[in-house]
């Protein structure tokens, strides 16, 4: 099937194109920027996921549309979505429900903040949100690994907690090619655990 591409690949890719296309039109007055490309949490936890975008203060909410969806493999599932400043929670796939807060008062600012509580492993992909308003369009991407609690309590190597000093850092471009590599920093040595 190497030489095949499925009609969702096809369509993701234009869908992808068209984005950055569209993107690169209004990237002088209009862009929407994560705060963070990548965030790294454990399993029944919470996040919050943070994108910012352009606002302008004689605007209204009203002229306000946002989507922002999880991308797995060939699965799209729609975390949040505002048309003309009014919140569809209807849109919102089963696997979000009564899991997701957004804060109302910082959209108003020009930041989009979700709150994701009790994180699962399949909570894990790729985020796009798209912000279209009558000024501008643009999307901002970020990453999110969720690990199991005990998978992560296994990869995790023992240091003296004195000399360490934890990061992350998130390479690649789009769905299962990222590679989430916690960096463990101690005087004399630097250890590496990849999680996959």
């Amino acid at each position: 099937m190497s030489g095949m591409r499925s009609p969702f690949w096809e369509k993701m890719t234009c869908r992808i194109l068209l984005l950055i296309i569209l993107t690169s039109c209004v990237s002088g007055s209009f862009v929407v920027n994560v705060t963070q490309t990548c965030y790294q949490a454990e399993e029944n936890h919470n996040i919050t996921l943070e994108w910012t975008f352009t606002t302008k203060p004689d605007r209204s909410t009203k002229t306000l549309n946002i989507l922002c969806e999880l991308f797995i493999n060939d699965k799209v599932s729609v975390l949040h979505h505002v048309h003309e400043g009014v919140e569809v929670s209807e849109s919102q796939d089963a696997k979000f429900s009564g899991r997701v807060q957004s804060d109302k008062d910082a959209l108003r600012e020009g930041r989009i903040r979700l709150q994701l509580s009790r994180l699962r492993t399949d909570d894990s992909g790729l985020y796009l949100c798209e912000v279209n308003t009558d000024y501008g369009f643009s999307v901002g991407r970020c990453r999110l690994n969720v690990t199991a609690a005990a998978e992560t309590k296994h990869q995790t190597p023992t240091m003296n907690p004195q000399t360490e000093s934890r990061g992350s850092i998130c390479c690649g471009f789009l769905g299962d090619m990222y590679t989430y590599v916690p960096i463990y920093l101690s005087a004399l040595k630097i250890y590496t655990v990849i999680f996959m």
